[in-house]
Protein backbone atom coordinates (compact mmCIF):
# COMPACT_ATOMS: atom_id res chain seq x y z
CA UNK A 1 0.00 0.00 0.00
CA UNK A 2 1.38 3.14 -1.13
CA UNK A 3 4.48 1.80 -2.65
CA UNK A 4 3.73 0.86 -6.09
CA UNK A 5 1.68 3.36 -8.81
CA UNK A 6 -1.91 3.81 -8.47
CA UNK A 7 -4.58 6.45 -8.46
CA UNK A 8 -7.38 7.77 -6.16
CA UNK A 9 -10.81 9.37 -5.85
CA UNK A 10 -11.44 12.11 -3.15
CA UNK A 11 -15.10 12.28 -2.10
CA UNK A 12 -16.67 12.33 1.58
CA UNK A 13 -19.75 10.48 3.00
CA UNK A 14 -21.91 13.64 3.04
CA UNK A 15 -20.98 14.44 -0.52
CA UNK A 16 -22.31 11.29 -2.10
CA UNK A 17 -25.85 11.01 -3.31
CA UNK A 18 -29.06 9.83 -1.47
CA UNK A 19 -32.55 10.55 -0.47
CA UNK A 20 -31.45 11.57 2.98
CA UNK A 21 -30.45 15.11 3.02
CA UNK A 22 -26.50 13.86 3.22
CA UNK A 23 -24.75 10.92 2.03
CA UNK A 24 -25.09 7.86 3.81
CA UNK A 25 -23.84 4.11 3.98
CA UNK A 26 -26.11 2.70 1.19
CA UNK A 27 -26.29 1.31 -2.31
CA UNK A 28 -25.02 4.72 -3.72
CA UNK A 29 -21.69 4.30 -2.01
CA UNK A 30 -21.52 0.68 -3.70
CA UNK A 31 -22.25 2.50 -7.25
CA UNK A 32 -19.47 4.92 -6.60
CA UNK A 33 -17.27 1.99 -5.55
CA UNK A 34 -17.80 0.23 -8.91
CA UNK A 35 -17.74 3.30 -11.25
CA UNK A 36 -13.81 3.95 -9.57
CA UNK A 37 -13.46 0.73 -9.50
CA UNK A 38 -14.06 -0.07 -13.13
CA UNK A 39 -11.92 3.30 -14.06
CA UNK A 40 -8.96 1.58 -12.97
CA UNK A 41 -8.60 3.38 -9.31
CA UNK A 42 -7.26 1.64 -6.60
CA UNK A 43 -7.61 4.68 -3.61
CA UNK A 44 -11.21 6.49 -2.47
CA UNK A 45 -9.99 9.11 0.17
CA UNK A 46 -12.66 10.49 2.58
CA UNK A 47 -12.87 13.25 5.36
CA UNK A 48 -13.02 12.52 9.19
CA UNK A 49 -15.99 10.34 10.16
CA UNK A 50 -16.20 11.81 13.55
CA UNK A 51 -19.28 14.16 14.49
CA UNK A 52 -19.39 17.30 13.43
CA UNK A 53 -18.66 21.25 15.09
CA UNK A 54 -21.16 23.73 15.17
CA UNK A 55 -20.06 24.69 12.08
CA UNK A 56 -20.34 21.01 10.25
CA UNK A 57 -16.81 20.93 10.19
CA UNK A 58 -14.85 17.20 11.29
CA UNK A 59 -11.91 18.52 11.88
CA UNK A 60 -13.48 20.18 15.27
CA UNK A 61 -15.11 16.98 16.54
CA UNK A 62 -16.27 15.96 20.20
CA UNK A 63 -15.09 12.76 20.00
CA UNK A 64 -11.75 11.57 17.81
CA UNK A 65 -13.16 8.12 17.87
CA UNK A 66 -17.34 8.01 17.35
CA UNK A 67 -18.76 8.03 13.85
CA UNK A 68 -21.17 10.48 12.85
CA UNK A 69 -24.58 9.00 12.99
CA UNK A 70 -25.91 11.39 10.13
CA UNK A 71 -24.17 8.85 7.59
CA UNK A 72 -26.37 5.41 9.32
CA UNK A 73 -28.26 4.26 6.51
CA UNK A 74 -32.02 4.77 7.25
CA UNK A 75 -33.14 1.62 5.44
CA UNK A 76 -30.38 -0.38 6.99
CA UNK A 77 -32.25 0.57 10.51
CA UNK A 78 -35.40 -1.24 8.03
CA UNK A 79 -33.54 -4.22 6.96
CA UNK A 80 -32.57 -5.37 10.36
CA UNK A 81 -36.40 -5.31 11.42
CA UNK A 82 -35.97 -1.89 14.23
CA UNK A 83 -37.54 0.47 11.80
CA UNK A 84 -40.63 0.31 9.57
CA UNK A 85 -41.10 1.65 5.95
CA UNK A 86 -43.17 4.42 6.99
CA UNK A 87 -39.77 5.67 9.25
CA UNK A 88 -37.60 5.24 6.37
CA UNK A 89 -39.83 7.30 4.26
CA UNK A 90 -40.04 10.34 6.95
CA UNK A 91 -36.18 10.78 6.67
CA UNK A 92 -36.36 11.72 2.99
CA UNK A 93 -35.79 14.69 1.95
CA UNK A 94 -37.49 17.03 -0.37
CA UNK A 95 -34.85 19.40 -1.22
CA UNK A 96 -31.84 20.09 -3.70
CA UNK A 97 -30.23 17.22 -3.98
CA UNK A 98 -26.68 19.24 -4.26
CA UNK A 99 -26.02 20.76 -0.80
CA UNK A 100 -26.45 18.75 2.29
CA UNK A 101 -28.75 19.64 4.68
CA UNK A 102 -27.15 18.54 8.30
CA UNK A 103 -29.93 20.45 10.31
CA UNK A 104 -32.32 17.87 8.44
CA UNK A 105 -30.47 15.56 8.57
CA UNK A 106 -29.39 15.53 12.17
CA UNK A 107 -33.46 16.09 13.36
CA UNK A 108 -34.26 13.06 11.41
CA UNK A 109 -31.64 10.35 11.88
CA UNK A 110 -31.86 10.97 15.64
CA UNK A 111 -35.25 10.28 15.84
CA UNK A 112 -35.62 7.53 14.26
CA UNK A 113 -32.57 6.03 15.53
CA UNK A 114 -34.47 6.34 18.61
CA UNK A 115 -37.37 4.70 17.76
CA UNK A 116 -34.82 1.58 16.50
CA UNK A 117 -33.33 1.45 20.13
CA UNK A 118 -36.68 0.83 21.79
CA UNK A 119 -36.84 -2.79 18.83
CA UNK A 120 -33.60 -4.26 19.70
CA UNK A 121 -33.70 -7.76 20.65
CA UNK A 122 -31.46 -10.10 23.23
CA UNK A 123 -29.71 -11.17 20.16
CA UNK A 124 -28.86 -7.72 18.97
CA UNK A 125 -27.59 -6.52 22.91
CA UNK A 126 -25.41 -9.57 22.77
CA UNK A 127 -23.60 -8.00 19.53
CA UNK A 128 -23.69 -4.43 21.02
CA UNK A 129 -22.22 -5.41 24.17
CA UNK A 130 -19.12 -7.56 22.45
CA UNK A 131 -18.80 -4.13 20.47
CA UNK A 132 -18.31 -2.07 24.02
CA UNK A 133 -15.68 -5.19 24.96
CA UNK A 134 -13.89 -4.45 21.95
CA UNK A 135 -13.57 -0.50 22.26
CA UNK A 136 -12.98 0.89 25.31
CA UNK A 137 -13.64 4.35 24.13
CA UNK A 138 -17.11 3.51 24.33
CA UNK A 139 -17.93 3.85 27.60
CA UNK A 140 -16.45 7.47 28.28
CA UNK A 141 -18.45 8.53 25.22
CA UNK A 142 -22.00 7.19 25.57
CA UNK A 143 -21.62 8.46 28.95
CA UNK A 144 -20.18 11.75 27.74
CA UNK A 145 -23.67 11.85 25.64
CA UNK A 146 -26.20 10.75 28.41
CA UNK A 147 -25.07 13.53 30.71
CA UNK A 148 -24.64 16.52 27.35
CA UNK A 149 -28.39 15.77 26.60
CA UNK A 150 -29.05 15.54 30.92
CA UNK A 151 -27.27 19.40 30.70
CA UNK A 152 -29.31 20.24 27.38
CA UNK A 153 -26.20 20.50 25.02
CA UNK A 154 -24.24 22.94 26.72
CA UNK A 155 -20.73 22.87 26.75
CA UNK A 156 -19.50 20.04 29.60
CA UNK A 157 -17.16 23.16 31.52
CA UNK A 158 -20.85 24.61 32.18
CA UNK A 159 -22.22 21.60 33.63
CA UNK A 160 -23.52 21.15 37.43
CA UNK A 161 -20.18 19.92 39.76
CA UNK A 162 -21.47 16.71 39.66
CA UNK A 163 -20.93 15.97 36.06
CA UNK A 164 -18.48 18.75 34.89
CA UNK A 165 -15.50 16.34 36.74
CA UNK A 166 -15.48 13.30 34.71
CA UNK A 167 -14.14 10.70 37.67
CA UNK A 168 -16.87 11.59 39.80
CA UNK A 169 -19.20 11.17 36.97
CA UNK A 170 -18.16 7.91 36.18
CA UNK A 171 -18.35 6.92 39.98
CA UNK A 172 -22.23 7.37 39.86
CA UNK A 173 -22.26 5.30 36.28
CA UNK A 174 -25.74 3.37 36.80
CA UNK A 175 -27.53 6.61 36.63
CA UNK A 176 -27.05 6.96 32.72
CA UNK A 177 -26.73 3.47 32.22
CA UNK A 178 -29.96 3.22 30.15
CA UNK A 179 -29.40 6.90 27.56
CA UNK A 180 -25.89 5.60 27.71
CA UNK A 181 -26.66 2.35 25.92
CA UNK A 182 -28.36 4.41 23.26
CA UNK A 183 -25.37 5.99 22.76
CA UNK A 184 -23.74 2.73 22.55
CA UNK A 185 -26.04 1.23 20.24
CA UNK A 186 -25.52 4.28 17.68
CA UNK A 187 -22.17 3.37 17.10
CA UNK A 188 -22.52 -0.09 17.08
CA UNK A 189 -24.96 0.53 13.96
CA UNK A 190 -22.42 2.98 12.53
CA UNK A 191 -19.75 0.96 12.72
CA UNK A 192 -21.12 -2.09 11.40
CA UNK A 193 -22.80 0.01 8.52
CA UNK A 194 -19.20 1.23 8.13
CA UNK A 195 -17.37 -2.07 7.91
CA UNK A 196 -19.80 -3.73 5.12
CA UNK A 197 -19.07 -0.74 2.89
CA UNK A 198 -15.37 -1.02 3.51
CA UNK A 199 -15.16 -4.40 2.64
CA UNK A 200 -17.06 -3.98 -0.67
CA UNK A 201 -14.58 -1.60 -1.54
CA UNK A 202 -11.88 -4.06 -0.57
CA UNK A 203 -13.53 -6.48 -2.19
CA UNK A 204 -13.38 -4.18 -5.86
CA UNK A 205 -9.67 -3.69 -5.17
CA UNK A 206 -10.23 -0.25 -3.61
CA UNK A 207 -8.32 1.15 -0.68
CA UNK A 208 -9.89 3.96 1.46
CA UNK A 209 -7.70 6.59 3.13
CA UNK A 210 -8.97 8.15 6.15
CA UNK A 211 -8.55 11.34 7.47
CA UNK A 212 -7.44 11.97 11.06
CA UNK A 213 -7.38 15.77 12.87
CA UNK A 214 -4.53 16.82 14.70
CA UNK A 215 -6.75 18.38 16.92
CA UNK A 216 -10.12 17.56 19.24
CA UNK A 217 -12.59 20.01 20.37
CA UNK A 218 -12.69 21.76 23.70
CA UNK A 219 -16.17 20.97 24.16
CA UNK A 220 -15.26 16.92 23.47
CA UNK A 221 -15.43 13.39 25.66
CA UNK A 222 -11.81 13.63 25.01
CA UNK A 223 -10.64 16.77 27.01
CA UNK A 224 -13.31 16.17 29.55
CA UNK A 225 -12.15 12.75 30.41
CA UNK A 226 -8.64 13.46 29.97
CA UNK A 227 -7.98 16.56 31.46
CA UNK A 228 -4.45 16.78 32.15
CA UNK A 229 -2.99 15.75 28.96
CA UNK A 230 -4.03 19.24 27.81
CA UNK A 231 -2.90 22.55 28.35
CA UNK A 232 -5.56 23.69 30.90
CA UNK A 233 -5.66 24.56 33.94
CA UNK A 234 -7.69 21.94 36.26
CA UNK A 235 -9.04 24.00 38.28
CA UNK A 236 -10.04 27.28 36.76
CA UNK A 237 -11.01 25.08 33.04
CA UNK A 238 -9.48 28.03 31.70
CA UNK A 239 -7.23 27.40 28.56
CA UNK A 240 -3.87 30.73 27.88
CA UNK A 241 -2.85 28.98 24.37
CA UNK A 242 -5.05 27.59 21.63
CA UNK A 243 -4.04 25.85 18.05
CA UNK A 244 -4.05 27.50 14.62
CA UNK A 245 -1.88 27.99 11.83
CA UNK A 246 0.22 31.68 10.90
CA UNK A 247 -0.82 33.68 8.01
CA UNK A 248 -0.02 31.29 4.93
CA UNK A 249 -1.63 30.42 1.16
CA UNK A 250 -4.97 30.42 2.32
CA UNK A 251 -5.12 33.42 4.83
CA UNK A 252 -3.65 36.90 5.28
CA UNK A 253 -4.48 36.62 8.98
CA UNK A 254 -3.71 32.87 9.76
CA UNK A 255 -6.29 30.32 10.75
CA UNK A 256 -7.42 30.15 14.74
CA UNK A 257 -9.00 27.19 15.42
CA UNK A 258 -9.24 27.43 18.99
CA UNK A 259 -9.15 23.79 19.78
CA UNK A 260 -6.83 23.20 22.91
CA UNK A 261 -3.23 22.17 22.98
CA UNK A 262 -1.73 19.31 24.04
CA UNK A 263 0.78 18.45 27.53
CA UNK A 264 3.30 16.63 25.51
CA UNK A 265 5.12 16.14 28.55
CA UNK A 266 2.03 14.31 30.51
CA UNK A 267 1.55 12.77 26.88
CA UNK A 268 5.19 11.18 27.11
CA UNK A 269 4.75 10.35 30.96
CA UNK A 270 1.47 8.28 30.10
CA UNK A 271 3.54 6.15 27.31
CA UNK A 272 1.17 8.24 24.70
CA UNK A 273 -1.60 6.36 25.53
CA UNK A 274 -4.10 8.18 24.43
CA UNK A 275 -2.74 8.73 20.95
CA UNK A 276 -1.91 4.90 20.58
CA UNK A 277 -5.29 4.09 21.00
CA UNK A 278 -6.54 6.66 18.85
CA UNK A 279 -4.35 5.25 16.07
CA UNK A 280 -5.23 1.58 16.45
CA UNK A 281 -9.04 2.78 16.12
CA UNK A 282 -8.01 4.77 12.76
CA UNK A 283 -6.41 2.10 11.50
CA UNK A 284 -8.67 -0.64 12.19
CA UNK A 285 -11.41 2.12 10.75
CA UNK A 286 -9.67 2.55 7.26
CA UNK A 287 -6.98 1.08 5.29
CA UNK A 288 -4.39 3.70 5.58
CA UNK A 289 -4.76 7.33 7.43
CA UNK A 290 -3.95 11.22 6.71
CA UNK A 291 -2.67 12.77 9.80
CA UNK A 292 -4.21 15.97 9.05
CA UNK A 293 -1.51 18.94 10.10
CA UNK A 294 1.32 16.13 10.90
CA UNK A 295 3.77 19.38 11.24
CA UNK A 296 2.61 19.80 14.65
CA UNK A 297 4.52 17.19 15.86
CA UNK A 298 7.43 18.50 14.69
CA UNK A 299 6.18 22.28 15.96
CA UNK A 300 3.32 23.67 16.50
CA UNK A 301 1.61 27.58 16.25
CA UNK A 302 0.28 28.61 19.97
CA UNK A 303 -1.95 31.62 19.84
CA UNK A 304 -2.78 33.37 23.06
CA UNK A 305 -6.26 32.19 24.07
CA UNK A 306 -7.93 36.10 23.91
CA UNK A 307 -6.55 36.61 20.31
CA UNK A 308 -9.25 37.27 17.54
CA UNK A 309 -6.93 36.46 14.98
CA UNK A 310 -4.01 33.86 14.52
CA UNK A 311 -1.07 36.47 13.51
CA UNK A 312 0.22 36.48 17.21
CA UNK A 313 1.73 33.41 18.17
CA UNK A 314 4.96 31.24 18.64
CA UNK A 315 6.13 28.14 17.90
CA UNK A 316 6.40 25.51 20.18
CA UNK A 317 8.24 21.85 20.12
CA UNK A 318 6.60 19.21 19.44
CA UNK A 319 7.13 15.58 20.17
CA UNK A 320 8.89 14.30 17.18
CA UNK A 321 10.08 11.30 16.88
CA UNK A 322 9.79 9.98 20.13
CA UNK A 323 6.40 9.80 19.82
CA UNK A 324 7.06 7.92 16.54
CA UNK A 325 9.35 5.56 18.52
CA UNK A 326 6.50 4.25 20.33
CA UNK A 327 3.84 4.26 17.34
CA UNK A 328 6.66 2.25 15.44
CA UNK A 329 6.77 -0.29 18.47
CA UNK A 330 3.01 -0.88 18.42
CA UNK A 331 2.39 -0.66 14.54
CA UNK A 332 5.77 -1.16 12.65
CA UNK A 333 4.12 -0.38 9.60
CA UNK A 334 1.44 1.86 10.39
CA UNK A 335 0.28 3.01 6.46
CA UNK A 336 0.41 6.65 7.32
CA UNK A 337 -0.16 9.79 5.39
CA UNK A 338 1.90 12.89 6.38
CA UNK A 339 -0.18 16.29 5.44
CA UNK A 340 2.96 17.97 5.51
CA UNK A 341 1.35 21.48 3.72
CA UNK A 342 1.25 24.79 4.77
CA UNK A 343 4.71 26.80 6.57
CA UNK A 344 7.06 24.41 7.93
CA UNK A 345 10.74 24.67 8.50
CA UNK A 346 13.31 21.76 8.54
CA UNK A 347 12.41 20.55 11.32
CA UNK A 348 9.62 19.07 9.91
CA UNK A 349 11.34 18.02 6.23
CA UNK A 350 13.59 15.84 9.21
CA UNK A 351 10.39 14.64 10.61
CA UNK A 352 9.16 13.09 7.48
CA UNK A 353 12.59 11.73 6.40
CA UNK A 354 12.86 10.17 10.38
CA UNK A 355 9.61 8.43 10.16
CA UNK A 356 9.58 7.58 6.31
CA UNK A 357 6.21 8.66 5.61
CA UNK A 358 4.73 9.72 2.53
CA UNK A 359 4.32 13.76 2.21
CA UNK A 360 1.60 15.54 -0.17
CA UNK A 361 1.91 17.73 -3.61
CA UNK A 362 -0.63 19.87 -4.08
CA UNK A 363 -0.02 20.99 -7.98
CA UNK A 364 -2.31 24.25 -7.57
CA UNK A 365 0.71 25.44 -5.02
CA UNK A 366 3.18 24.76 -7.36
CA UNK A 367 1.73 27.16 -10.20
CA UNK A 368 4.04 30.48 -9.38
CA UNK A 369 5.66 31.92 -12.05
CA UNK A 370 8.44 32.86 -10.28
CA UNK A 371 9.81 29.90 -8.59
CA UNK A 372 10.58 26.10 -9.04
CA UNK A 373 8.04 24.77 -6.28
CA UNK A 374 8.14 21.39 -4.33
CA UNK A 375 4.57 21.15 -5.66
CA UNK A 376 5.48 20.72 -9.12
CA UNK A 377 4.70 17.74 -10.83
CA UNK A 378 9.04 17.51 -11.88
CA UNK A 379 9.90 17.96 -8.05
CA UNK A 380 7.78 15.19 -6.75
CA UNK A 381 9.18 12.32 -4.92
CA UNK A 382 8.31 8.75 -5.16
CA UNK A 383 6.97 8.47 -1.76
CA UNK A 384 4.66 11.38 -1.81
CA UNK A 385 0.82 11.91 -2.25
CA UNK A 386 0.25 14.23 -5.43
CA UNK A 387 -3.41 16.20 -5.53
CA UNK A 388 -4.54 17.95 -8.28
CA UNK A 389 -6.47 19.64 -4.94
CA UNK A 390 -7.59 18.79 -1.19
CA UNK A 391 -10.70 19.59 0.29
CA UNK A 392 -9.48 22.74 1.53
CA UNK A 393 -8.63 24.01 -2.61
CA UNK A 394 -10.69 25.54 -5.26
CA UNK A 395 -11.62 23.61 -7.52
CA UNK A 396 -9.13 23.20 -10.56
CA UNK A 397 -11.13 25.04 -13.05
CA UNK A 398 -12.40 27.79 -10.47
CA UNK A 399 -8.82 28.55 -9.68
CA UNK A 400 -7.82 28.54 -13.63
CA UNK A 401 -10.66 31.36 -13.35
CA UNK A 402 -9.17 33.24 -10.31
CA UNK A 403 -5.90 33.25 -10.77
CA UNK A 404 -3.92 36.11 -12.25
CA UNK A 405 -2.38 36.10 -16.28
CA UNK A 406 0.65 35.60 -14.56
CA UNK A 407 -0.28 32.52 -13.53
CA UNK A 408 -2.60 30.74 -15.58
CA UNK A 409 -0.30 31.67 -18.37
CA UNK A 410 2.90 29.70 -16.71
CA UNK A 411 0.10 26.82 -15.69
CA UNK A 412 -1.43 27.05 -19.33
CA UNK A 413 2.45 26.82 -20.86
CA UNK A 414 3.81 24.38 -18.19
CA UNK A 415 1.03 21.55 -18.94
CA UNK A 416 1.67 21.90 -22.48
CA UNK A 417 -2.04 23.76 -23.37
CA UNK A 418 -1.56 26.32 -26.26
CA UNK A 419 -4.46 28.56 -27.30
CA UNK A 420 -7.01 30.85 -26.12
CA UNK A 421 -9.87 28.66 -25.06
CA UNK A 422 -8.94 27.66 -21.88
CA UNK A 423 -12.27 27.90 -20.20
CA UNK A 424 -14.21 26.97 -23.14
CA UNK A 425 -16.71 23.39 -22.97
CA UNK A 426 -16.46 22.99 -19.21
CA UNK A 427 -15.14 19.81 -18.13
CA UNK A 428 -14.75 18.83 -21.58
CA UNK A 429 -11.96 21.96 -22.09
CA UNK A 430 -8.59 20.11 -22.36
CA UNK A 431 -6.98 22.64 -20.35
CA UNK A 432 -8.62 21.11 -16.90
CA UNK A 433 -7.59 17.46 -18.02
CA UNK A 434 -3.98 18.89 -18.91
CA UNK A 435 -3.68 19.80 -15.33
CA UNK A 436 -5.08 16.07 -14.11
CA UNK A 437 -2.43 14.80 -16.65
CA UNK A 438 0.23 16.13 -15.14
CA UNK A 439 -0.53 14.91 -11.57
CA UNK A 440 -0.86 11.40 -13.50
CA UNK A 441 2.61 12.22 -15.29
CA UNK A 442 4.53 12.60 -11.82
CA UNK A 443 7.14 10.44 -10.02
CA UNK A 444 4.84 10.17 -7.01
CA UNK A 445 2.87 6.42 -6.32
CA UNK A 446 -0.47 8.19 -5.39
CA UNK A 447 -2.13 10.63 -7.65
CA UNK A 448 -5.35 11.96 -6.01
CA UNK A 449 -8.77 13.87 -7.64
CA UNK A 450 -11.32 15.03 -6.31
CA UNK A 451 -14.87 14.01 -7.60
CA UNK A 452 -15.54 17.84 -8.52
CA UNK A 453 -12.67 18.06 -11.04
CA UNK A 454 -13.40 14.87 -12.19
CA UNK A 455 -16.44 16.47 -13.37
CA UNK A 456 -14.65 20.03 -14.12
CA UNK A 457 -17.11 21.68 -12.20
CA UNK A 458 -16.68 25.67 -10.94
CA UNK A 459 -15.84 27.18 -7.90
CA UNK A 460 -19.20 26.85 -6.53
CA UNK A 461 -18.24 23.09 -5.52
CA UNK A 462 -16.01 24.06 -3.35
CA UNK A 463 -15.93 21.77 -0.55
CA UNK A 464 -13.84 24.02 1.86
CA UNK A 465 -12.54 27.71 2.34
CA UNK A 466 -9.97 27.51 5.21
CA UNK A 467 -11.05 30.11 7.63
CA UNK A 468 -14.11 31.08 6.76
CA UNK A 469 -16.73 29.31 9.09
CA UNK A 470 -19.91 29.64 6.96
CA UNK A 471 -21.26 27.88 3.93
CA UNK A 472 -18.24 25.41 3.78
CA UNK A 473 -19.01 21.02 3.55
CA UNK A 474 -22.40 21.55 1.40
CA UNK A 475 -21.20 19.67 -1.54
CA UNK A 476 -23.30 17.13 -2.65
CA UNK A 477 -23.20 14.87 -5.81
CA UNK A 478 -26.02 13.04 -7.34
CA UNK A 479 -25.70 9.41 -9.27
CA UNK A 480 -26.29 11.05 -12.73
CA UNK A 481 -23.52 13.15 -12.30
CA UNK A 482 -21.26 10.02 -10.81
CA UNK A 483 -22.20 7.94 -14.19
CA UNK A 484 -21.67 10.74 -16.62
CA UNK A 485 -17.85 10.85 -15.29
CA UNK A 486 -16.34 9.94 -18.60
CA UNK A 487 -14.99 6.42 -17.63
CA UNK A 488 -12.80 5.59 -21.22
CA UNK A 489 -10.67 9.15 -20.27
CA UNK A 490 -9.94 8.02 -15.94
CA UNK A 491 -9.09 4.18 -17.77
CA UNK A 492 -7.12 5.40 -20.38
CA UNK A 493 -5.02 7.77 -18.02
CA UNK A 494 -4.59 5.32 -15.43
CA UNK A 495 -3.07 2.45 -17.54
CA UNK A 496 -1.16 5.16 -19.38
CA UNK A 497 0.73 6.35 -16.23
CA UNK A 498 1.25 2.77 -15.28
CA UNK A 499 -1.59 3.79 -12.40
CA UNK A 500 -3.81 0.92 -12.70
CA UNK A 501 -3.42 -2.76 -12.48
CA UNK A 502 -3.00 -5.36 -13.70
CA UNK A 503 -3.15 -4.05 -17.15
CA UNK A 504 -1.05 -1.71 -18.72
CA UNK A 505 -2.22 -1.67 -21.80
CA UNK A 506 -3.80 1.96 -23.02
CA UNK A 507 -5.26 0.77 -26.08
CA UNK A 508 -6.89 -1.75 -24.38
CA UNK A 509 -8.89 1.06 -21.89
CA UNK A 510 -10.08 3.44 -24.37
CA UNK A 511 -8.90 6.45 -26.18
CA UNK A 512 -9.03 10.25 -24.49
Amino acid sequence: MLKKRGAGVLLHISSMPSPYGVGVFDENVREFIDEIADMGFTYWQVLPFNPLDGANSPYCSPSAFAGNYLYINPAGLRDMGLVSDEDVKSNIYDGTPYTADYEFAAQKRLGLLKKAFLNIDEELAKEIKKFELENEWLTDYSVFMAVKEEEELKPWWEWSDEHAHYFECIKNIYKYEESAAFWKFVQYIFYKQWQEIKAYANGRGIAVIGDMPIYVAMDSVDVWSNLPMFLIDEKTLKVEKVAGVPPDYFSEDGQLWGNPIYDWKAMKKDGYGWWLSRLGHTLKTYDTVRIDHFRAFASYWAVPAQSKTAKVGEWLDGPGMDFFNKVFEVYPDAPIIAEDLGVFGEDVVKLLEDTGFPGMKVIQFGFDPNSDSSHLPHNAVQNSINYVGTHDNNTILGWLWEASEAERKFTLDYVGFYGDNWGEGGYYSSSCRKIIEAVWKSSSNVAMVALQDMCGFGSDARMNIPGVPEKNWRFRTTMDTIRSIDKNYFRHINALYRRMYPSLEPEKNGKQ
